[in-house]
């Protein structure tokens, strides 16, 4: 059997990189960016390779009594993506970094809001979740398996990845402009990188859970990551490094976020954001052709399935 890729795309908000990058409060215009700019374009590539993907949306985005007109927009958006073959899943509803830290009523919510309002617009039950920041908890997993999911995906075992974060934390602390990321367990470092069953007290150790857990694909031995972010600002060479090595996994988990395709000046993203996030600083022709670049290499080699779908396959043992 062929390997089987899942492509994964994080519909972020841009609010939610001004809070990374202890910015403050993002201007009102930029709210609906990544939906309303973002989203089709990665659509379009999907659909001339015939690649199906999941997803992960934030459930403030398509809140109507929220954001009216632009929730409604968002909605017809996602709706296309479904009618396409796309899975939707669930992000929370306003994304907060420190989703495991919150009392366990704020937390309920954050999770059970996001999976009506995703349920809504997708016409059928969600069935997966990804933690912000990759944060995941045992009581998070608690209340996914209470909802019925399938799988998280939301360990992320890099540790070069987790030493970037936290130097990159520390030093803005020390500017006194803190950011409101959080970083996971150091335990998480620890996890398997392939889908397996977490035990129900420790999302990051194999046991008996009734959902799966899809890491975040890191390489072998080296768990160096490859996500959108590595794989589209790499130059060509390191970029197909970094693929060749993903062949020693059967399942590549590979994340992106709907900025992966945002353009700083077409659209109009602020100075004062560019400066912090690096891949803004790339012209969106360039990380277009990237991402077409793995896709086309990743063809010859794999399969193309959702995370629900991939996840069915672990619980059935084909995987």
């Amino acid at each position: 059997m062929r390997r089987i890729c899942a492509i994964s795309i994080d519909l972020d908000p841009i609010p939610c990189y001004y809070r990374i990058h202890g910015l403050g409060t993002a201007p009102d215009e930029l709210r609906a960016l990544i939906m309303r700019r973002c989203v089709p374009r990665f659509a379009e590539i999907l659909a001339r390779h015939g690649i199906p993907a999941t997803f992960f949306v934030v459930g403030e985005d398509i809140d109507l009594e929220l954001l009216g007109t632009e929730a409604r927009a968002s909605r017809a958006l996602l709706g296309e993506l479904v009618a396409a073959g796309h899975e939707l899943a669930n992000h929370t509803y306003g994304h907060p970094y420190e989703l495991s830290r919150l009392p366990a009523d704020q937390m309920k919510a954050e999770i059970g809001r996001a999976h009506e309002l995703i349920g809504e617009v997708a016409g059928g039950a969600v069935t997966g979740f990804r933690a912000p920041g990759y944060d995941v908890s045992a009581a998070v997993l608690d209340e996914l398996a209470a909802l019925g999911y399938k799988y998280d995906s939301s360990v992320f075992p890099a540790p070069a990845y987790y030493a970037a974060k936290a130097a990159i934390m520390g030093a803005m602390a020390l500017l006194r402009r803190p950011s409101r990321a959080v970083l996971t367990s150091p335990r998480t470092l620890t996890a398997a990188a392939d889908p397996y069953r977490p035990a129900p007290d420790a999302p990051w150790r194999s046991g008996q859970a009734t959902l799966v857990e899809l890491p975040i694909a890191v390489t072998p031995r080296a768990r160096t990551p490859v996500i959108g972010t590595s794989l589209l600002l790499a130059p060509s060479w390191l970029r197909a490094r970094l693929l060749r090595a993903m062949a020693g996994r059967r399942f590549f988990n590979l994340e992106l976020h709907g900025i992966d395709l945002a353009d700083a000046e077409e659209d109009g993203i602020p100075g004062e954001l560019v400066d912090r996030q690096p891949d803004l600083r790339l012209p969106l022709r360039h990380k277009q052709r990237a991402l077409e670049a793995t896709l086309d290499r990743l063809r010859l080699d794999y399969a193309f399935e959702t995370l629900d779908h991939v996840a069915s396959r672990v619980q059935r043992d084909e995987l």
